[in-house]
């Protein structure tokens, strides 16, 4: 019974205003874009949920929009989180420079079901491309990246024991790769990224902590299959720090569907296992995230 009724909230919830807005520019604007078009389809990544181009929960090394290294682009996205226990939206926006930098913010609200509460809070990131590309050079396209995140509450954080409840700064270095006609004459992609943080989910739930108070650096990545032009499926894994003493954090995994109809907007539905997320055991639920591409 509960699971029916969050695809029930989950479905409410997909009127929110800044999904439809997104939804809505997309069919405005698909006859009349001017998007940057010199990278292949899908080759601009999704947008991750911190705000960064990439997978759903893990940062590529691509660069977010389809801008060649002698145009920009522009595109927003919101994705939608829905849990046992919470829902959390990321919304925000992604310019790309020259296919070599990347400039990103991100607001996060997650919606607290017990209490009626909201953590909410601001991520602002920057990546650099490094080397390569991510179809034709041999080895795979590197870029570093770091969000810088402000928590608006920090009340919750506190009370947790977090060591520091206003903000905090992680650093990140990917490395993505395409292979051609890999698997069973499919492409397939994988990237692999580390991070050095002292975020306690994501940082809604402060920064350091009893056990820890120093960075530490997590592994993460995605594996995915393209099906065709328009569809990719795939794996995703992040490991977590375990910063404080009272309250237990897991990794996070998700298996995910990704349609790309052109290069102007692209939707990702996934099944997310999140594990323990403050008092609450085992957060599991559905994501799903559009983003649109401006220029």
């Amino acid at each position: 019974m509960r699971k029916w009724v969050g695809v029930k909230t989950m479905c409410k919830c997909l009127l929110n205003k800044n999904l439809l807005v997104t939804i809505v520019l997309y069919f405005l604007l698909v006859g009349q874009s001017i998007a940057g078009q010199g990278k292949l389809l899908e080759t601009a990544g999704l947008t991750q949920i911190e705000g960064s181009g990439g997978g759903g929960i893990v940062p590529w090394a691509t660069i977010s929009g389809y801008d060649s290294r002698d145009e920009m682009s522009l595109s927003v996205f919101n994705t939608l989180v829905f849990l046992d226990d919470y829902r959390l939206q990321s919304w925000g926006a992604s310019a790309g420079l020259f296919d070599r930098v990347e400039m990103s913010y991100a607001r996060q609200n997650l919606h607290l079901s017990a209490s009626g509460g909201e953590i909410r809070q601001n991520i602002y990131g920057l990546k650099t491309r490094l080397y390569g590309d991510l179809i034709y050079s041999v080895l795979p396209q590197i870029s570093v990246g770091v969000q810088h995140k402000t928590l608006v509450d920090g009340a919750v954080a506190s009370t947790v024991g977090a060591k520091n409840n206003n903000s905090g700064t992680d650093f990140y270095v990917a490395a993505t790769k395409v292979h051609l006609g890999a698997v069973g004459g499919y492409n397939f992609i994988w990237n692999l990224a580390a991070r050095a943080t002292k975020a306690n989910q994501l940082g809604l739930l402060g920064y350091g902590g009893a056990k820890n108070n120093d960075y530490q650096v997590m592994v993460e990545g995605s594996v995915g299959v393209l099906l065709s032009r328009n569809w990719v499926i795939g794996f995703e894994y992040r490991q977590k720090p375990n910063n404080l003493s009272g309250v237990k954090e897991d990794d996070w995994r998700d298996f995910f569907a990704t349609y790309i109809p052109n290069k102007h907007f692209n939707l990702t539905l996934a099944w997310t296992q999140l594990g323990d997320i403050a008092d609450a055991g085992n957060q599991q639920g559905f994501y799903v995230s559009a983003t649109g591409y401006l220029w």
